[in-house]
């Protein structure tokens, strides 16, 4: 006889294993570049091209990955989408040539663009509002862990057996959550899905992906390079025009109608800067460290550990804060607190105690979490089921464009500054002054979005907020013991 299991226990087992998986994928790749463009005879900047087409094949297939899931099956579509990623995983660490490794690293992008947003749609249908707060315990391993752990992971393959044990490690995951979400996963599907918004689509996918690309390669290229221009605008104006289309058709690939729920709209907003900042700071203070501090990379990765660490414990207060302190609040001081920390790291230098940056990289962790968890158990409170797959959709988009932004524009400071500067002997040494407004800039990505999170109202959220049971007092149930 078949043990039944709890249908949430099941939703958190499979969604946590596969954004575990996707969110380790996007940071284990960079260590090991140099020693893949070596074993398979390409230039290093050729490299380039597998995260390229993992990001730009996550950009095409992200729009229409809420659309899929509420016409075909959330259960169908996550478990489709987990298999492909999955096997591409297999087939990246058998691939002979870059040829075959960019395919093979496209389809699981494919498969990572569709899993993020209808992965969070499944989890938050079958979690009541709430709940939410509890269940931000179970999300923290692959928003926290996994990204930190990556090039830790990363560099221990590539050193002590090959680099294809970096796809190869996603399969004692993956497999067991297909198996288990085969068996215990229950189906979903929206009867009022309609068709698919076919312009929409046509407009969004090379959009999106064209925006993606003008992003991610523009540091490496320069962004007065012609095809980083070209692909900017197109992109650019194919997304303005996505957005005219998306506002006059009856059912869009992305519903920008719920941009008219207050609370969405802010909370969403203050995710992205968030996401801008955090993702900026993760992407300066590592160079900075190896780059003006001259250290190793597995100590760069180790004394950014700790950030991971500070979101695990944030994880596990989140339920307590968020219900005594409200949403609003949570938010604030976990912004401020954390612009004040950027600001300090900032100011790091060769004197520095390496004890003083993992405390303060924790210390972000710790503050940032509090303001993500809150951020995301908020945003959905009015958004009805229905609406679940576009709404987890719209709010993955924003994430991942506010990630790519912050990572370009602190890039364009670290560039206008200048990396290196002339010394006394007419030589060049790295310059500190760079790093330190990049840092800044991050601390401002997060000063935007305490303006709007200063806009977010407890009472939209209401919903979400646990509410204690009263206790009677004390002489009232003195009256009912004697009686």
């Amino acid at each position: 006889m078949n043990a039944r299991l709890n249908p949430k226990a099941v939703v958190s087992v499979v969604y946590v294993a596969a954004m575990f998986m996707v969110a380790m994928d996007a940071t284990v790749l960079n260590v090991a570049l140099r020693t893949i463009s070596q074993e398979l005879q390409v230039p290093p900047a050729a490299s380039s091209t597998l995260n390229v087409g993992y990001l730009v094949s996550l950009a095409v297939f992200l729009p229409v990955a809420g659309w899929l899931g509420d016409r075909w099956g959330t259960k169908r579509i996550v478990l489709l989408a987990l298999g492909v990623f999955t096997g591409a995983s297999a087939l990246c660490g058998f691939a002979d040539s870059l040829a075959s490794l960019t395919v093979y690293r496209v389809l699981q992008g494919a498969g990572g663009g569709v899993l993020t947003p209808v992965g969070m749609a499944m989890l938050f249908r079958t979690f009541p509002p709430h709940e939410r707060a509890k269940v931000s315990r179970a999300l923290v391993l692959p928003i926290a862990v996994a990204p930190a752990l990556g090039p830790i992971l990363s560099g221990f393959m590539v050193d002590q057996f090959s680099w294809r044990w970096i796809f190869y490690v996603n399969l004692p995951i993956g497999i067991p959550a297909l198996l288990f979400g085969m068996k215990y996963l229950k189906e979903h599907v929206e009867p009022e899905a309609g068709h698919l918004d076919v312009p929409g689509f046509l407009l969004s996918a090379p959009g999106l992906a064209m925006v993606m690309y003008a992003l991610s390669q523009g540091p490496m290229r320069g962004w007065d390079s012609p095809v980083i221009l070209g692909t900017g605008i197109v992109g650019l104006i194919l997304v303005a025009a996505f957005v005219g289309v998306e506002l006059r058709v009856k059912q869009p690939i992305l519903d920008l109608r719920l941009l008219g729920d207050r609370l969405f709209r802010s909370a969403g907003i203050v995710a992205m800067f968030s996401a801008a900042g955090l993702m900026g700071m993760l992407y300066v203070f590592p160079l900075m460290y190896q780059h003006v501090l001259h250290a190793s990379a597995l100590d760069t990765g180790l004394a950014t550990f700790p950030e991971a660490l500070g979101l695990m414990l944030a994880s596990q207060l989140v339920p307590w804060s968020y219900s005594r302190l409200r949403p609003r609040r949570v938010i604030v001081m976990g912004l401020l607190c954390t612009a004040a920390i950027f600001i300090v790291l900032s100011q790091v230098g060769h004197g520095t105690s390496p004890w003083l940056i993992r405390l303060l990289l924790f210390g972000v962790g710790v503050f940032l979490g509090h303001t993500v968890g809150a951020v995301q158990i908020a945003s959905f409170a009015n958004i009805p089921p229905s609406s679940m797959g576009r709404a987890s959709t719209w709010f993955t988009v924003q994430n991942r464009l506010g990630s790519a932004t912050g990572v370009a524009l602190l890039s364009v400071i670290l560039a206008a500054v200048g990396t290196s500067a002339a010394d006394a002997a007419g030589g060049l040494e790295p310059n500190l002054t760079a790093y330190r407004s990049a840092l800044l800039g991050a601390a401002g990505f997060l000063l935007i979005g305490l303006c709007f999170a200063m806009g977010i109202r407890d009472e939209d959220a209401a919903s979400t907020i646990r509410k204690r049971s009263p206790v009677k007092p004390t002489a009232e149930r003195s009256v009912h013991t004697e009686g």
